[in-house]
């Protein structure tokens, strides 16, 4: 019933977009569509017995697939407010042609849904079909803006993307016939799986796993397959990059988790912690060593990403209940605050037409709310305390010291930079004013961009939340970690 209701909902909203004359209606039912999904989601946690049957052997709902999909509409219903007044601003700077932008909305609006079924899928293939099709729609918002940079991201996207996706295909078939030769029958459902993972041989499921893993990875950024990453986040519209950055790189975790929930039921375990360990500790790297050389402030926070994708692996690869459970908090903290950066910055983006740092300043006194909304999400991002990432690494390191001393020591020292890349880029950006440029003199001098409807709403909403959830943990989210980590065996 629950998938019926969201394929509904969805039908309904796309009809209703591709019969809209108007920008506004366009995004008032686009608004609508992820209320409705937020709004199902919360019925089916709390008025519900999860996990549930859906009357169809492919879906299956479970905590950690309604926790992903409450992140997901939650996100995508901070983007809809924001594009109100972000899309119209792209169309009078002819960023966006006004006769797309009707294909912008019923884009934007299939993914939600292809999203929200990607996460309910029971089924491998089907889900690694879901997750194909996110690779395609979301491509398509980012290559939806006049410029050929943003179509050569998109290939870039897709090619990389779906490349790594073919030697997951692989690890499809290889699992299939693994479960056939054990249960009689193959099958590649989740709970199934799970439930006879005991069954099942070490070396074909580390087999079947790596190859599973490198379409898993290339969807999540991981290295060596995070290359698009930096060009697509950068380059699409900031509510398309907030919705990239804090949802469709959990698609591909959400993939890497499920396959390690099965495998550490198995002798591979092992064997798959250390790899896992190992990609994580390179893509951090990779990601840190990239920041350090940053003067674009969206790049930055792209490849700032890709070092939180690494950092999550690292927590599943510690494989221990308590680091499981952090690492789940931390997707959640994660995508808040990354959000939260990039709308900070679509909004600086349209007061200087610019994303370098030498063309930023008086940051404070045109774009205040954008300014401390990026400054203090940066504070956020690199794991600053009270913020709720601070908790979430800090427990996730906790949890490795016991596992590998010099792997925390090395992890930390990248934290470190990290943190410095960020510093310098605040600090050479946030404090130019017009005086030292030499700028105030010119006849033209810079004024403020009047920020359109909805812009402000969800920075302000998202630093709300993660001041609350670094302060005070509640217990309702407290206990849903909890029966995710169970449901996953860990417990």
């Amino acid at each position: 019933m629950i998938i019926l209701s969201y394929l509904a909902v969805g039908a309904i909203v796309l009809a209703l977009i591709t019969l809209s004359k108007s920008h506004k209606t366009m995004n008032a039912f686009f608004i609508l569509h992820t209320l409705t999904f937020l709004a199902i989601g919360i019925y089916a946690l709390f008025t519900t017995t999860v996990p549930f049957e859906t009357g169809s052997e492919y879906f299956y709902v479970d905590h950690l697939s309604l926790y992903e999909v409450l992140i997901a509409a939650l996100l995508f219903f901070l983007a809809s407010v924001y594009a109100n007044g972000y899309v119209e601003s792209l169309m009078q700077a002819q960023e966006l042609h006004r006769n797309n932008l009707k294909i912008f909305y019923m884009d934007f609006s299939l993914l939600l849904t292809i999203v929200t079924l990607a996460f309910f899928s029971d089924n491998l293939a089907l889900f690694w079909i879901f997750a194909e099709l996110t690779t395609i729609f979301s491509a398509a918002l980012v290559a939806i803006l006049s410029a050929r940079e943003n179509i050569d991201a998109a290939i870039k996207y897709i090619f990389i993307a779906s490349g790594a996706m073919l030697f997951s295909f692989i690890g499809l078939i290889f699992l299939y016939t693994l479960s056939g030769e054990v249960l009689g029958s193959g099958t590649l459902n989740w709970t199934l799986l799970l439930e006879n993972a005991a069954l099942l041989s070490p070396k074909m499921l580390t087999a079947s796993f790596v190859f599973l893993f490198i379409g898993f990875a290339a969807k999540s950024g991981i290295f060596p397959f995070h290359t698009w990453l930096p060009d697509a986040h950068s380059k699409a519209p900031s509510a398309v990059s907030a919705i990239l950055s804090g949802v469709l790189l959990n698609i591909g975790m959400y993939g890497i988790l499920r396959m390690y929930a099965i495998v550490r039921q198995t002798q591979a375990e092992d064997m798959i912690s250390q790899f896992l360990l190992g990609f994580g500790l390179l893509t951090v790297a990779i990601a840190v060593l990239n920041m350090l050389l940053q003067k674009n402030l969206k790049m930055l926070i792209a490849f700032s990403s890709v070092e939180h994708m690494g950092i999550l692996l690292l927590g599943i690869g510690i494989g221990t209940p308590l680091a499981l459970f952090w690492a789940l908090f931390y997707i959640l903290a994660h995508s808040l605050t990354k959000a939260s950066l990039f709308f900070s910055a679509g909004i600086l983006h349209r007061q200087y037409e610019s994303n370098m740092i030498q063309d930023i300043r008086d940051v404070f006194s045109l774009q205040p709310i954008a300014g401390w909304g990026f400054v203090i999400g940066s504070f956020a991002i690199i794991g600053m305390p009270p913020f709720p990432i601070f908790s979430a690494k800090f427990f996730i390191l906790l949890e490795a010291f016991g596992f590998s001393k010099s792997l925390v020591f090395a992890v930390l020292l990248l934290l470190v930079i990290a943190s410095a890349a960020f510093a310098r880029f605040l600090i050479e950006a946030f404090t130019r004013s017009s005086k030292e440029t030499g700028t105030e003199s010119l006849e033209t001098p810079l004024l403020p961009y009047t920020v359109r409807s909805g812009m402000k709403f969800p920075i302000l909403s998202i630093l709300l939340m993660i001041l609350a959830l670094g302060v005070f943990f509640p217990e309702p989210l407290e206990n849903l970690l909890n029966v995710i980590v169970y449901e996953l065996g860990y417990l």
